[in-house]
């Protein structure tokens, strides 16, 4: 996992390749979605908002085609994250859905307003006590910038 502490940061960090600039160009577009609804920008990159108190995960997931980015606008959450090959498989990798779940226990991280996080996909995340989060959640595909079975 990658926590970068301002969006300015991440700009800064991330400011080449297409996926990166189609990031910034969904955070950019946030005044313009609704809550909870999935928009896409080309066939790399879907992102939602999230607002809301977070709920306690019972199993980490974890993701192989995609992988999270995820910026706090408000709120805070606290997260666990964990290597998958230090926790316990208890639902199979679905393609359809590009999701894992595993037990057992991770590090936690606190993550607060103006962080961006990268979740890579080698690790698996859990989320928990969150309060007044709103936060934009980038899936972005793991090619550069098109799929590979298209």
């Amino acid at each position: 996992m990658i926590i970068l502490n301002t969006l300015d940061e991440f700009k800064s960090v991330y400011r080449s390749g297409k996926k990166w600039q189609r990031c910034i160009e969904a955070i950019n577009n946030l005044n313009n979605i609704k809550p909870n609804v999935f928009y896409s920008i080309g066939d790399s990159l879907v992102y939602r908002l999230a607002e809301g108190n977070a709920h306690n995960a019972e199993l980490f997931e974890g993701n192989r085609r995609y992988f999270d980015v995820h910026y706090y606008l408000s709120g805070h959450e606290s997260i666990e994250v964990a290597d998958k090959s230090a926790l316990t498989p208890e639902m199979a990798y679905r393609d359809e859905s590009d999701r894992e779940f595993f037990s057992g226990q991770g590090v936690r991280h606190e993550l607060k307003a103006g962080n961006v996080v990268i979740f890579e996909n080698h690790e698996a995340q859990r989320f928990s006590q969150g309060k007044d989060m709103r936060k934009v959640i980038l899936k972005v595909t793991v090619e550069e910038t098109y799929f590979l079975n298209k």
